[in-house]
């Protein structure tokens, strides 16, 4: 149980980094979708969407693959570091030169008439920075967790997300009065600044990330001009399936948002579904801190006997977690939804999918542990694929007919799917003695109570969260014995 105790109490620190950093980011998202309205803040949906599918090319599957050699080849460790930063530092500048050089024909691609195109230039160059720079910063941070340092990833979180906040404010709201109170200061700014335009993002953004890439000189300097070609080679065959399924994460995540303009979906309908997928972006930051604390503790924990206990063990309580987070998120989805401008409560009918879609995605997750750490990466290939195959249909059939709704039950289908197939390969191949009646107990459960505060009670928010209550009673009730048998050792 010691065990665990370390993992929850990193997983509390990175989480709680992870959540308040990404809760002050969720601070912009009234104000952007205040400034902006649906058909501009699509193409801040656009562009994003975008980025992620490029950053997780440029990352190369590299931090994954950090975490399992240094595990592997203890005695390497310095070797492992500079082969994983010096793959991703190539990969990102033959993508920098290369997207300079084709600006113009990416933003043609962006761009919805040829009067947008200047504009679309300084957005897609503005983002190929912050995806260099963001990407050079992908091995020195996992150093920092490697290092067991949570409490400096945190400051460098923070101190990031402050500077896209402050920033984003400065540009959107302190210059407009800086402007409104005259003299020669507003004068200059006045002779330049544009109102509602969504390229001030990026560029707050591209500060951001430069800023976080100074913070880690620390980690920078410990890089050493040495490249172990044999080592690379080997970690190169496990990266490029982690590669291969992280691209088809990124499909089921963002696809839609790239392509369901082009499948008759207006920016107006994409701006009201980028903006009400930021609800789900709740549920969604629980996967991302349990991944940034459990990544590096499965690693180090699987040469322990009962690891796989443990990671049974971590499962149940997890999904435990996700089902009360998912309940508690639609109970009080009337409060949630003025997070956003009241343009965009048309599309609050998605969110249940999209948290759903997240929960199993969250348990997708855990149970990769499975290939991960029995040098199978190409399994997580297969069930990726998969699930890229399902989003990719099933968005060209679902929403032409039904629009950003039909987006919605993809990606919970594509989630369901990878978590059902990783279940059955993980315990053919690597057995762990998962609690699944349990389980499945505790997320049908959250289910049918979603089902009665959504729809049944038309999103009374006294009633869903009695049923809330009532479901977090129970939980306590069915695991206070286990609880305090954990607590106590």
């Amino acid at each position: 149980m010691g065990a665990l105790k370390r993992f929850l109490g990193q997983t509390a620190i990175y989480g709680i980094s992870t959540m308040v950093s990404r809760l002050f980011n969720f601070i912009l998202t009234p104000l952007f979708t205040d400034v902006f309205k649906p058909g501009v803040y699509a193409i801040f949906t656009k562009m994003y969407a975008s980025a992620s599918l490029l950053n997780a090319i440029l990352a190369f599957g590299m931090e994954t693959t950090f975490f399992r050699y240094l595990n592997k080849h203890e005695e390497k460790r310095q070797e492992v570091y500079n082969n994983a930063f010096f793959c991703i530092a190539f990969i990102s500048l033959l993508f920098l030169v290369t997207g300079l050089v084709f600006t113009t024909p990416v933003a043609s691609y962006f761009a919805e008439s040829p009067a947008q195109l200047e504009d679309y230039k300084t957005y897609v160059r503005s983002v190929i920075w912050v995806l260099f720079v963001d990407a050079m910063c992908v091995i020195p941070f996992a150093r920092v967790r490697a290092d067991g340092k949570p409490v400096r990833y945190s400051i460098i979180k923070f101190v990031n997300i402050g500077c896209f906040i402050g920033f984003n404010l400065f540009f959107l709201f302190g210059i407009p009065l800086i402007i409104g109170a005259g003299g020669a200061t507003g004068q200059w700014f006045a002779s330049w600044y544009r109102t509602e335009w969504v390229g001030y993002v990026f560029i707050a953004n591209l500060i951001a990330s430069s800023v976080t890439f100074f913070m880690l000189l620390p980690e920078l300097l410990k890089l050493q001009l040495r490249f172990d070609r044999a080592l690379f080679a080997s970690m190169f065959s496990y990266s490029w399936p982690v590669l291969v399924a992280n691209l088809s994460f990124v499909i089921n995540e963002h696809l839609d948002k790239m392509i369901i303009s082009k499948l008759g979906v207006s920016d107006h309908d994409l701006g009201v579904y980028g903006g009400v997928c930021k609800i789900a972006v709740f549920l969604s930051l629980f996967n991302m801190a349990f991944r940034l604390g459990a990544e590096p503790f499965f690693f180090s924990h699987a040469k322990n006997a009962n690891a796989r206990q443990t990671y049974a063990v971590i499962l149940n309580y997890f999904s435990i977690a996700l089902a009360v987070i998912f309940v508690g998120l639609v109970a009080n989805i009337e409060l949630l939804k003025y997070f956003i401008n009241s343009e965009y409560w048309s599309g609050l009918g998605a969110v249940p999918f999209l948290l759903l879609g997240y929960v199993c995605l969250g348990i997708y997750m855990n149970l990769s542990v499975w290939y991960r750490l029995s040098d199978q990466t190409r399994y997580g290939l297969y069930i990726s694929v998969v699930g890229a195959v399902a989003t990719i249909v099933f968005n060209f059939l679902l929403v032409p007919e039904y629009g950003y709704m039909g987006s919605a039950w993809v990606s919970l289908l594509a989630y369901f799917l990878m978590m059902v197939i990783s279940y059955v390969l993980g315990q053919r191949n690597y057995p762990i003695p998962y609690d699944l009646k349990k389980i499945l107990a505790y997320l049908c459960t959250a289910v049918v109570l979603v089902v009665l505060s959504f729809w049944v009670f038309d999103r009374n928010i006294y009633i869903g969260n009695g049923l809330l209550l009532m479901f977090i009673g129970a939980a306590v009730y069915f695991e206070k014995q286990t609880v305090m048998s954990l607590l106590k050792k």
